[in-house]
């Protein structure tokens, strides 16, 4: 990761963190380094945070400024940002978001062509420029000066496309969304209408700061309540910029990004689209996930936490199924990045063709309790690899056996290490925790 951008874009607190320098100076130089032997094309989208107009404004005038042209998505979804950039021969895509966060932080999203994240190498060219490692960038004059121009079209295309890649109508289904108060609420409803569905709604009214407050796949417990009481087939949960879908059954049962890999994993094996009959996953992903795979034959590869990671993977071996337990499950076929409706199309998919209820779709996958605790410490790299830790680690791994896991790793953002065990029972996964977290104490690592 580099000095700003880390594994998601350059995120922070609005103003604090992240400010409209830092959003003037990535637009002055991708309109720069794309428009060195064309004028470059850039689309933007943005999500329902406050400050996302005032970064959205600042990149602008960094791009026009140096002679991109611009085009508005508005309030949109990031894999809306990725299909358009790839789809409509854009030289890059930028989304304005910071995800599940509060609505006070945001980020910048970097897509490149292919409606991938963008090369880490133009990332740290960008730190260079803010930095003031790089010789200022010569500004546009006359006509070369860049223009803005509206294209909500785009996103509207996106729709038709989710639209079009459903295979039966949702009619007499009872559908409930919690859009989080952020980017789907211009469109999830208005994809399951159109199936046919009986879509029920919340959560669907941003206010700019009302954001993953209280709502949304973050807070599932909202939409479980709301799936009973309104005794609802099915539920989807989205993120603030819906790239990420937890799901709930018809029961108010919490279907996670796992039992959503399961699901749609067995389903494409079945009808022969899993490539290579594999899923990919992330090392966070539950070992109940594991053995029901091994149950049906259904091979598993395991990544880094990250999508990022997940369609690195994905794409060096043509996988067609990946994602992480959070809900960022990418459908290789269909689209470069995990999308929260998406998502939640492809699972209506299984249900209808299958003729069953997501409960019973879930039910041969037993979740193992899991238990995760972080700890700050004075230095990642000497806490994971102090010898009594590692005895520790050891220790706990060889107790569980084939019955649990125990998985410690560092932050990736933070002085933090990360203690996960996974095991029978909730106490079981308590002791362990525990048993690893008081040595790190004992040794002195801990930040006091």
């Amino acid at each position: 990761m580099g000095k700003y951008f880390g594994t998601d874009g350059f995120r922070g607190e609005a103003n604090e963190v992240l400010t409209v320098e830092h959003a003037f100076k990535v637009g002055r130089y991708l309109g720069w380094y794309y428009g060195q032997e064309h004028r470059a094309r850039v689309v933007i989208g943005k999500d329902t945070r406050r400050s996302s107009y005032m970064f959205e404004y600042s990149l602008v005038a960094g791009l026009t400024a140096s002679g991109a042209d611009v085009y508005l998505l508005h309030v949109t979804t990031t894999p809306s940002v990725s299909y358009v950039t790839r789809t409509e021969d854009f030289d890059c895509g930028i989304m304005i978001s910071a995800s599940h966060n509060p609505f006070y932080d945001n980020g910048i999203k970097i897509i490149n062509r292919k409606g991938h994240k963008m090369e880490a190498e133009v990332e740290e060219k960008i730190e260079a420029y803010i930095d003031g490692e790089i010789p200022e960038l010569p500004l546009a004059k006359k006509e070369n000066i860049g223009r803005t121009t509206d294209y909500s079209a785009g996103r509207n295309r996106y729709i038709g496309y989710l639209i079009s890649l459903a295979t039966r109508s949702f009619e007499g289904k009872r559908v409930g969304l919690d859009c989080s108060n952020g980017s789907s609420f211009m469109i999830a409803k208005s994809v399951f209408d159109a199936l046919g569905a009986k879509t029920y709604v919340i959560n669907n009214d941003p206010d700019g700061t009302n954001i993953n407050t209280n709502c949304g796949s973050t807070h599932i417990e909202v939409l479980q309540e709301f799936v009973r009481e309104k005794n609802l087939d099915v539920g989807f949960a989205y993120d603030g910029d819906a790239d990420r879908c937890i799901a709930v059954d018809e029961n108010g049962s919490v279907v996670d990004g796992d039992l959503i890999l399961y699901v749609c994993g067995k389903y494409l094996k079945e009808t022969g689209r899993l490539n290579k009959d594999t899923i990919v996953t992330t090392i966070m992903s539950n070992l109940g996930l594991y053995k029901a795979c091994d149950r049906i034959d259904m091979k598993y590869e395991k990544t880094a936490v990250g999508d990022k990671y997940v369609y690195e993977n994905m794409v060096k071996n043509n996988y067609s199924l990946g994602g992480e337990q959070s809900g960022h499950i990418i459908f290789s076929k269909h689209a470069t990045t995990g999308d929260g409706i998406l998502t939640s199309l492809m699972i209506m998919e299984v249900m209808l063709e299958k003729k069953m209820s997501l409960g019973q779709l879930v039910e041969p996958v037993k979740i193992y309790p899991q238990l995760l605790k972080n700890v700050r410490v004075v230095d990642k790299k000497t806490a994971r690899e102090n010898e009594a830790v590692c005895q520790a680690v050891d220790a706990v791994a060889e107790a569980l056996g084939d019955d649990g896991r125990i998985l410690v790793r560092e932050s990736g953002t933070e002085p933090v290490i990360r203690v996960m065990v996974e095991a029978s029972t909730d106490e079981l996964c308590e002791k362990y925790v525990d048993q690893v977290i008081d040595v790190i104490r004992a040794e002195g690592l801990v930040i006091s």
